[in-house]
């Protein structure tokens, strides 16, 4: 006789929000604020070190809790490919949203503590034209952040699906988030993430926040071509639970 074993129910929404809270900030204060208060020792490879250790480090603690997006496109490409129920995304995208929002406020009290420290001077934004390290076009920023937020979509489908080895969910996240800055920052800084990019674009304004119209979109649209191509291209998970299986460290 077979013996069926029934799915978990997922956390409640405030738990999964909460983990989304505490993700998000991880990634904006441990990524930008390597950028912020310690680009200059540590460079872009240390930059990308960075954002590729928060992100393993945050999924690794409460991915199991809300799927360990800490991320608006993240979220989208999830419940495009039926892995996060739509009613959630709305909550997920403001939690995530406010909470690198916040991580942004603490960075700018942090780096206020040092005489002389100007936000002006940067403060981890994106941008592309005169904004962009080594000045990039927009549209050259545009075709990295739809294509590199593709790639991490995809990536982050492949390794929870359940035809994937368990257990090694955040680290395969945190190394492509690395790799994926290692190539864009002189682009654009790399954004991939809608809200690493409004947190620090709010703080310092200017030209970050005109041009953050582009680090929203483009990411959002990678993340629509991931999450709709996902199933026709690799197949479906043999077991998939659309409601209840959770996106990131499983």
């Amino acid at each position: 006789m077979t013996r069926h074993h029934p799915v978990p129910l997922p956390p409640r929404l405030s738990r999964r929000l909460a983990a989304e809270a505490f993700g998000t900030f991880v990634l904006v204060l441990g990524g930008c604020g390597a950028a912020v208060l310690a680009g200059d020792a540590i460079g872009n490879a240390g930059i990308a070190a960075a954002f590729g250790l928060s992100v393993l480090a945050a999924a690794y603690a409460v991915g199991h809790v809300s799927g360990g997006h800490f991320n608006p496109a993240v979220s989208l490409g999830a419940a495009v490919a039926g892995r996060l129920p739509w009613r959630s995304l709305p909550a997920y995208v403001v939690t995530q949203v406010v909470a690198a929002v916040v991580a942004a406020g603490v960075l700018l009290t942090l780096a206020s503590g040092r005489a002389g420290f100007d936000v002006a001077d940067g403060f981890a934004t994106n941008g592309f034209g005169d904004a962009s390290p080594a000045g990039y076009s927009w549209w050259a920023a545009a075709l990295a952040e739809v294509v590199l937020t593709a790639l991490f979509v995809w990536t982050i489908l492949g390794v929870t699906d359940a035809r994937a080895t368990p257990g090694f969910g955040p680290l395969a996240i945190g190394l492509t988030l690395t790799l994926i800055h290692l190539v864009s920052i002189p682009v654009d800084n790399t954004s991939v993430n809608p809200a690493r990019s409004i947190g620090p674009a709010l703080v310092a304004g200017g030209t970050a926040l005109e041009q953050l119209w582009l680090f929203v979109l483009a990411p959002l649209v990678g993340a629509l071509l991931a999450g709709l191509t996902y199933a026709p291209v690799f197949g479906r998970q043999v077991d998939e639970e659309p409601a209840t299986v959770p996106v990131a460290a499983r």
